[in-house]
């Protein structure tokens, strides 16, 4: 007999509709049974928890780590780990719990859905139903965190939703689905690298994170936002930058005032497939030159998180030998995962 836990933390999947819009009423055990009409097996025993009955958009860096928490103590009594979660923010939790659960092999599965429990046509139960089923196969063991969503499961690492209404709503662009659920079966086309834990970052031991944010480019942009975040405590910065990681001359010269300042920046690409890497001169190469951190092909919300969970394990380490383990640790971790190349 297998067993599965199952952490329902709220979001579209759990929501009905009304006047006053979409709210979170729909309980864990209730999905389930809506899933089990979908799919069952006898051998497979799955125990329901809620955790945290809340819509993603209003979901705070805190209800992430406590969510890393519950993961972690259900993965040590279950075979496979399944969590509904809002999909405006699943792509940045589920990343946050693969940095927590390093190379455990005990699969975790994210799903949600893009209609309402109520909706004719629903998704939530099908979804639901293909995460257990996929966190229940021997095939998922050893595959990290993934996301279950519209018959196909993506890595965690550098997914992104990348449509705001459709029922295929994730992509992990440049990676492929590791696998597809459907009438035909279950097929698991690769497993993905995975990353021992972070050095001195014990993520689920914290009850929040340091505060990292994200400075986007765009025609006419100014350093002001750079520095603004930096005058703010912003420990990290991340620039959503243009292309394959560049930014303005004069944002690329305030970045590198910023790193001589001892802020460490992460440079990731605001496009949706491909690396940053230093070509440019003005732009990706100075930022190389001057020390930032390339995110290889994380997203610049996954990028955030990285930086932050190293910073949690490097706040002891100022000066520039300090940014330089920040750089050396983040791109350590890109190159396990294979987010950067070797």
């Amino acid at each position: 007999m297998r067993h599965l836990v199952y952490l329902g933390t709220g979001g579209t999947i759990a929501t009905r509709d009304s006047d006053q819009g979409r709210r979170v009423e729909v309980a864990p055990g209730e999905l389930f049974a809506a899933a089990r009409a979908v799919w069952s097996d006898p051998g497979v025993d799955v125990e329901v928890q809620g955790v945290r009955q809340v819509v993603s958009f209003a979901a705070t860096t805190a209800d992430g780590l406590e969510l890393v928490r519950a993961v972690r103590e259900a993965a040590a009594r279950a075979d496979g780990v399944v969590v509904t979660h809002g999909t405006d923010t699943m792509e940045e939790v589920a990343f946050l719990v693969a940095l927590a659960q390093g190379d455990d092999p005990t699969p975790v599965v994210f799903t949600g859905a893009q209609r309402p429990f109520d909706a004719p046509g629903g998704d939530g139960a099908r979804n639901l139903a293909m995460a257990l089923r996929w966190a229940a196969s021997q095939q998922a063991r050893g595959t990290g965190v993934s996301i279950a969503f519209n018959d196909e499961i993506w890595p965690a690492v550098g997914v992104r939703k990348t449509r705001s209404l459709a029922l295929s709503a994730f992509a992990a662009t440049g990676r492929g689905p590791m696998a597809h659920i459907d009438d035909a079966g279950l097929r698991r086309h690769y497993r993905p690298p995975l990353a021992p834990p972070l050095p001195g970052a014990a993520i689920a031991d914290l009850d929040d994170l340091p505060r990292v944010d994200v400075v986007p480019q765009y025609l006419g942009v100014d350093p002001r936002a750079l520095h603004a975040a930096v005058d703010s405590g912003a420990r990290g910065v991340v620039i959503a930058a243009f292309g394959a990681g560049n930014t303005a001359p004069h944002v690329t010269r305030a970045v590198a005032d910023v790193l001589a300042g001892g802020v460490p920046v992460a440079i990731a690409s605001r496009t949706f497939e491909g690396p940053v890497v230093g070509l440019y001169a003005g732009g990706g190469t100075d930022l190389a030159a001057a020390g930032a951190v390339f995110a290889g092909d994380l997203s610049p919300w996954q990028a955030r998180l990285l930086l932050a969970a190293v910073l949690a394990g490097s706040l002891a380490e100022p000066g520039p030998a300090g940014l330089d383990r920040i750089r050396d640790r983040c791109t350590a971790y890109l190159r396990a995962v294979g987010a950067a190349a070797d």
